[in-house]
């Protein structure tokens, strides 16, 4: 860590360097609008349209920057002053590239834009060796030795600028998800963890009983006057008592093995260092291997609310391989089988009679991604009042629950994570308002 004395001595000789530079006032003024603007934006894409738009104001040049794409690592078109709305996010052409030092192609001066290494080490998908990206201005006619090196000092505070902002929206990313990640252990974890006590404590009930079993067995042996009944009575008794408690056990094995695969998906290392959700896929049925075993974990409380579950895709999704992040798409299923038993309300058939439904259904989209991209879509449909239409756009949203809801307990997050989830998966998620009832449905690629 440096003292203050070399504080000083660093100081001094960047005053001493910046009287070398000798730049001209206009130069000057450039560097000074440019980092005092650069505070003041709040959009990254605002501090890319700034950095061509000061060489256009002070020293009237055209300019273009292009900088690596997060994604691909491939150069695209961020900002420019000609045209400055149209044809963007487009590669440059082929004599325009980094390069190790400023050079000229045509009538352009082309600008290589470095960051600092410190900050690329924390943002390893924004640059390729520590290069950002270009910036190319135009025309260079006119251009000094001395412009020359001023726009190199330039692109470096460019450079640096642009490294502190997108590290600071990566903090913000990273704090954001943190608070989403908080509400969805809560909401796929801790909420439905409570449902051990209810194991639990049936558990014990039936210990109970056969501790009272084993004190009136014990009693029996001793008295003579106990007869062959008292004897088949308790162990009918003991046999019901260890069949409910077998249940229990698979009860509280089913949820742990559930909560256990929750658990490895929310708490990945790889979400908090990218900052958002991660997926680790592998190919799977997805009605055996997630459907299923999440139906299971519900269809007693169906059946305890006295809703109908009709499974449409049993027979023709045995052959259906999709590959998704096993951990998240079962969290889906679960939030949208959660919501099915907490919002499905009554219809009424043909007949006058009242029924509840849940509904669960596949369907082959054939071309829904675009040419020869087939879609999968998984639908689950609920008997009730449909959704207001003013609504229907924030149902996605954090924390909104509609007016329909009445008393029923939830957070407003489960629609948000199932959004997110599918969403991550290169996939779509929405809502359809069905007679009768409501339909959610996502749509991912086959």
């Amino acid at each position: 860590m440096a003292v203050m004395s070399q504080i000083l001595e660093y100081a001094e000789s960047k005053r001493n360097t910046y009287r070398q530079y000798d730049f001209t006032q206009e130069q000057a003024d450039a560097l000074k609008t440019f980092y005092d603007l650069a505070q003041e934006f709040n959009e990254i894409e605002e501090l890319y349209f700034l950095c061509v738009a000061v060489p256009k104001v002070f020293l009237k040049l055209d300019a273009m920057l292009y900088l690596y794409d997060s994604r691909s690592l491939e150069l695209s078109l961020v900002a420019k002053t000609e045209n400055p709305e149209k044809g963007l996010y487009k590669p440059p052409p082929d004599d325009i590239s980094p390069a190790d030092s400023t050079y000229r192609s045509g009538n352009n001066l082309i600008v290589t834009i470095k960051g600092k290494r410190i900050l690329s080490e924390q943002l390893p998908n924004t640059h390729k060796n520590n290069i950002l990206g270009t910036l190319v201005v135009y025309p260079n006619t006119n251009l000094s030795e001395a412009d020359e090196f001023f726009l190199e000092k330039y692109a470096n505070r460019i450079g640096f600028n642009i490294h502190n902002r997108l590290l600071l929206n990566k903090n913000i990313e990273h704090l954001r998800f943190i608070r989403n990640l908080v509400a969805d252990i809560e909401h796929n974890i801790i909420v439905p963890n409570m449902i051990f006590k209810l194991f639990l404590r049936r558990m014990k009930g039936k210990i109970t009983k056969n501790m009272e079993i084993e004190k009136f067995l014990n009693k029996y042996t001793h008295d003579a006057e106990c007869d062959e009944v008292c004897i088949e009575h308790l162990l009918a008794e003991l046999t019901e008592v260890n069949l409910g408690l077998l249940e229990e056990f698979q009860n509280i094995d089913k949820h742990y093995h559930n909560t256990s695969l929750f658990l490895e998906t929310l708490f990945r290392k790889s979400h908090f260092d990218k900052g958002h959700l991660t997926l680790r896929t592998k190919p799977c049925n997805m009605h055996k291997d997630i459907i299923l075993h999440q139906i299971d974990r519900f269809i007693d409380r169906f059946k305890e609310m006295n809703i109908t579950v009709e499974d449409c895709c049993s027979n023709e999704a045995d052959e259906i391989i999709t590959v998704v992040d096993l951990g998240l798409i079962a969290q889906v299923f679960a939030n949208l089988f959660s919501n099915a038993l907490k919002y499905t309300d009554y219809a009424v058939d043909e007949h006058g009679k009242k029924y509840k439904l849940m509904r669960y259904c596949r369907e082959i989209l054939p071309g829904y991604f675009g040419a020869n991209k087939n879609g999968v879509k998984y639908s689950v449909f609920t008997t009730g009042q449909n959704i207001r239409s003013e609504e229907r756009d924030k149902i996605f949203e954090e924390g909104f629950r509609g007016s329909n809801i009445g008393s029923r307990p939830g957070t407003g997050h489960g629609l948000t994570f199932i959004k997110n989830a599918v969403e991550i998966h290169g996939g779509v998620f929405g809502y359809d308002p069905m007679p009768k009832g409501n339909s959610f449905y996502f749509v991912l690629p086959l």
